[in-house]
């Protein structure tokens, strides 16, 4: 166990949560953690500069703490791609810059390290380079977020077959329960093992409101590390 990408079927399939939910579990075993976002829109505006709730929330679960400046190198106002969001700001995100950026935390002594991307697999970075190059130029093994809604079947096979087509290691995925109304769950579930043959983490229920922290630790009790004995989880 080091470091892992954490991208999603989609944006907002609960990438954060389970990226939080893992350090929390990591961190409840004894282990050092780290979070990472290193780009991210949809920031607000406060007194120490802009900030990113799902920063803030891979933030909290990182020990030792870590300064946000670290987590989030690139940080936009803008709730759009980010890509778009970096043009409007009047920056070039690149590969190259953005692995250079990482290089001192990724060195760091920590148990555990995600690196969350944004929204799913393929989310442009420029117009030539894409965020899962990120992943590939750092030769990370992926955890593949499921959000469970109607069709993320078709969006799960999808993602896997990208990332694998990229020569990644799908490490795991993890179902994530996005639309508590959602019907045949389980068969929906049961499809995803079948047609995802890689190691299940999880699968997260519908957990309502609450702090970073509270989020997190509730989805820890539903997911398990990568390498971690299969514990039953449903």
């Amino acid at each position: 166990m080091r470091a892992y990408f954490v991208t999603g079927t989609d944006t907002d399939a609960g990438k954060t949560l389970v990226a939080a939910g893992l350090l929390a579990r990591a961190q409840a075993a004894g282990l050092t953690t780290l979070g990472l976002k290193p780009v991210a829109s949809g920031c607000e505006t406060t007194p120490q500069g802009l900030r990113n709730a799902d920063a803030l929330a891979l933030q909290a679960v990182s020990a030792p703490a870590m300064d946000y400046a670290a987590i989030n190198p690139h940080a936009y106002a803008p709730a759009i791609a980010p890509h778009l969001a970096a043009e409007r700001a009047g920056d070039h995100l690149t590969l190259a810059g953005l692995v250079e950026c990482l290089a001192p935390q990724l060195a760091l002594p920590r148990d555990l390290i995600l690196v969350e991307g944004a929204g799913g697999w393929r989310v442009p970075l420029n117009d030539r380079e894409d965020l899962a190059g990120l992943a590939s130029r750092l030769a990370l093994p992926v955890i593949l977020v499921v959000g469970l809604k109607l069709g993320a079947i078709n969006y799960a096979r999808l993602s896997a077959e990208a990332i694998r087509a990229d020569g990644l290691t799908l490490a795991g995925w993890v179902a994530n329960g996005i639309d508590a109304e959602m019907q045949e769950q389980a068969a929906n579930l049961a499809c995803l093992r079948r047609h995802l043959p890689e190691p299940c983490l999880g699968v997260v229920p519908p957990l309502g409101d609450g702090s970073p922290q509270a989020l997190a630790s509730a989805a820890a009790a539903h997911l398990r590390l990568p390498g971690e004995a299969n514990n039953a989880l449903t």
